[in-house]
Parts: C-alpha cells; structure tokens; sequence
C-alpha cells in the first residue's frame, strides 16, 4: 500500500481530511494516532470533523505519527505579470516588435536621466 497523500493546493487543504486520510492508511484508529502525539481521541475527532483545525507543528506530528512526512513548501513570488504575458502573446509580430522598440527606446532614455 502506497503511503504518500496526493499534492493538495493550500487554498484547498482541509486539514481534517488529510489526518484522516493519513490516519486510515496507516490502518489506526483516533485513540491510537491521539496516543501517539500525546493528545486526546476527541481532539483528534475534532480535527477530522473540521470542527477545530490543529496547528502546523501538531499537522506535522500528527502525519509523521502515521508514517507519513508533510511537505510545505514557500517559494517567493515571482513578480510575473501574467495578464500582460497574454496580452503580447495576443499581438501580431509586427506589433510585438513595435512594443519591443518602444521599451528599448523607454530604457534608453531613462538611462540618460539617471546619468
């Protein structure tokens, strides 16, 4: 059996779910995972109805208390913008090159105010 939980998108992580889900698969029961931490069976009831959500550090516990380890991962932002992206990939190549131009004649000339 397959230990890992598929990638979730924080925005729609429940937490409840995925202690329950890591808690199935590693085949125990909520007095069991709530042993394990050091926690009650109602806590751990709480948490999977969604009723109260553990925090980050108790998550952690609780995932490598059923053998699974949980990775968050932060990446800084990338200051793309997106909607701008679209909208050049929406231009002929002759009005790309002509917004190209327009840049380097813009950079051109900020440099000469700067110096």
């Amino acid at each position: 059996m397959d230990a890992t939980l598929s990638p979730t998108p924080l925005h729609s992580l429940r937490p409840g779910n995925v202690v329950r889900a890591a808690r199935l698969k590693a085949g125990l029961t909520q007095r069991e995972l709530a042993e394990r931490v050091g926690t009650t069976q109602s806590a751990v009831a709480r948490w999977e109805k969604g009723a109260e959500s553990p925090r980050l550090d108790t998550l952690s516990s609780l995932l490598r208390a059923c053998g699974i380890e949980g990775d968050l991962t932060f990446r800084r932002h990338d200051d793309v913008d997106r909607a701008q992206i679209r909208e050049h990939l929406g231009l002929s190549p002759a009005e790309r090159l002509e917004a190209q131009r327009r840049v380097a004649a813009f950079r051109h000339s900020a440099r000469r105010v700067r110096a």
